[in-house]
């Protein structure tokens, strides 16, 4: 089934320019670009996106905020941040909203269709940089404390297969279970973490020492 793309992006030439990206590659559909945010937030049917490309300086609501609410009434979507600027406050922000991926725009052409389909094989596209200041972040949290999480010796194995960027079809593979499984596993370890999307998760993990 081909992926379907939502884009939400300011700038026009950028914004056409994915979205002709998308439109002559076979496995993708797109389903619209928008400037900015909309102010309710209704998909249905087939018109549910797999994949949301967000621009995390929207004029007015910003694409943080507007992360934040699309994941809480449709968590399963998945939401790749574009920035031009690499900023660490809003790009830890932006996790903890619920994107899971991240990239800078210069670095989109050559690249963009691939991250795509890696976000919707379960894993996280981060640019080099980017994944190194996430990582510089967790280690300056590395003496914060946080209640004890405890998880089953399942839920540990998929929160491992995570951390080490493996698909949810890998993780199934290698534990002998349906994807659907690793999925509700996933779920179940979200909640425990209090986390709304791998990586966070990731971040939790490493911080907790839980993998």
């Amino acid at each position: 089934m081909p992926i379907k793309v939502l884009i939400v992006e300011d700038n026009p030439n950028l914004r056409q320019a994915l979205r002709s990206l998308i439109e002559l590659s076979g496995d993708f559909i797109c389903l619209g670009d928008y400037e900015s945010a909309l102010p309710e937030i209704i998909f249905e049917g087939d018109g549910v996106p797999d994949v949301i490309l967000m621009d995390i300086d929207l004029p007015g609501e910003n694409g943080i905020s507007y992360t934040r609410r699309i994941k809480e009434r449709y968590p399963f979507i998945n939401i790749l941040m574009l920035t031009v600027v690499e900023q660490e406050d809003k790009i830890i922000e932006a996790i903890y909203a619920g994107a899971s991926g991240y990239l800078i725009k210069s670095a989109i052409p050559e690249n963009i269709l691939e991250n795509i389909r890696i976000l919707h094989k379960g894993g996280s596209p981060l640019t080099p940089s980017i994944a190194r200041i996430i990582f510089q972040n967790i280690q300056q949290q590395q003496g914060s404390k946080k209640e004890k999480v405890y998880l089953s010796s399942r839920e540990s194995e998929v929160l491992t297969g995570l951390v080490k960027g493996l698909t949810y079809k890998m993780i199934a593979q290698k534990h002998f279970i349906s994807v659907d499984t690793v999925r509700s596993y996933i779920r179940c370890v979200y909640e425990k973490l209090e986390v709304h999307s791998r990586s966070e998760a990731i971040v939790r993990a490493i911080n907790d020492r839980l993998v």
